[in-house]
């Protein structure tokens, strides 16, 4: 008898301990969850930036006087989604900068992780590609988080209020990032045409499909 109630005693303390560490577990997720969530939410107010562009010079928010919003976006040179998407950056930027939103890109990687995206890399692939954009720098890594950009590419479409730039949308440029002749969903035209037109955005934030952000270890 004795021994039967050390063995339950045994039994009741062990399902003690696994209960506590299933509970553990269960947390673990929630706080990546909630780390991962981290950065601007549509309606915030999107801090301005000094970033070195590929001309070598520093280029803020701030300096564009008359547009109306940015068209933010992270994005690189190695990866395969943001090569995909680099036609398409170049003509956002053509047809709505004139329209007061110009395309702002900025390379969030670390190049000691990804040597391809080195600023001379920058610098070669700007040219190779006639970006009519600046295409900054974020040395430091300092910006990318302060938006919580997770992918190349990444948008973030602002919007000037009160000398303030509230974000509108973020997310993807469109639905298809292999074929631009594909594409069904529009998001950052969409977002964009409504900005335009003074009318509400019908889809606000939409998930980034591309290259994880590289960071140093």
């Amino acid at each position: 008898m004795k021994n039967l109630k050390i063995l339950m005693t045994a039994f009741v303390v062990g399902l003690g301990l696994l209960s506590f560490t299933t509970i553990n577990d269960d947390k673990a997720p929630q706080k990546q969850s909630n780390a991962s969530s981290k950065g601007y939410g549509v309606g915030d107010e999107a801090t301005d930036f000094k970033l070195k562009n590929v001309d070598g010079k520093m280029v803020s928010l701030r300096e564009f006087k008359s547009a109306k919003g940015f068209i933010v976006i992270f994005t690189c040179n190695h990866c395969p989604y943001a090569k995909k998407y680099e036609d398409r950056i170049v003509e956002l930027d053509k047809k709505y900068k004139d329209q007061g939103y110009p395309v702002i890109a900025i390379n969030p990687n670390d190049p000691s992780v990804q040597p391809e995206d080195g600023y001379k890399q920058m610098i070669d692939r700007a040219k190779e590609k006639g970006f009519t954009f600046p295409y900054l720098v974020d040395e430091g890594q300092k910006v990318f988080p302060q938006y919580g950009a997770t992918k190349t590419p990444h948008v973030f479409v602002l919007q000037k209020e009160n000398g303030k730039n509230i974000v509108k949308y973020i997310g993807a440029i469109d639905n298809n990032y292999e074929n631009p002749n594909d594409v069904s969903e529009y998001y950052a035209q969409d977002a964009l045409n409504a900005l335009i037109k003074g009318e509400p955005i019908k889809m606000t934030k939409t998930v980034a499909i591309g290259c994880t952000v590289k960071v140093k270890k």
